[in-house]
């Protein structure tokens, strides 16, 4: 006869849990993403009531979660790496066109950006543009972009908007 062994009981340990869910939404914070934030956050609050660094972060999320949810957006664009792009005086509307291209290619299609070019004056008109960059993060190509076109740059939720500085 096969005699069965016991396993431990582990108690719950509600500071414990507390603690764990509040790291776990500091760091979706952190990544952008505010509804795995307020999610991880309510969890440490149901686990520990008085937690008061999640009560804290859960309410200034309530304010700052557009502003959160675009850094994420503006590091998950970023974050992809172009392998090679090359302009030779191209306008700033082809060079914005390529880059949606070349992100889309080499995020898998995982990455599809609504480039926005809110030009009312005219002032990227003469704008040509001459770049040569290999092995590079996504970020470092918009930099040079908005440094050649003296622009600037908005992740929306559903944009991302390009106007001159």
């Amino acid at each position: 006869m096969l005699m069965g062994v016991a396993s431990p009981v582990v108690a719950a340990d509600p500071a414990r849990d507390a603690a764990r869910y509040y790291q776990q939404g500091v760091a979706a914070e952190r990544a952008g993403d505010p509804a795995a934030a307020r999610e991880a956050y309510t969890r440490a609050l149901r686990a520990n009531p008085r937690h008061a660094d999640a009560r804290f972060r859960l309410g200034q999320l309530r304010m700052n979660a557009a502003s959160i949810a675009a850094r994420g957006r503006e590091n998950r664009i970023g974050a992809v790496m172009i392998p090679a792009i090359q302009l030779h005086e191209a306008s700033f509307g082809e060079s914005i066109e390529l880059l949606a291209t070349l992100l889309e290619t080499h995020s898998d299609g995982e990455i599809t950006p609504n480039f926005i070019i809110q030009d009312p004056d005219g002032k990227f008109a003469g704008t040509s543009i001459s770049l040569r960059m290999r092995n590079i993060p996504a970020r470092a190509v918009i930099a040079q972009l908005l440094d050649h076109g003296n622009a600037k740059i908005r992740y929306d939720e559903h944009a991302v908007v390009i106007t001159p500085r």
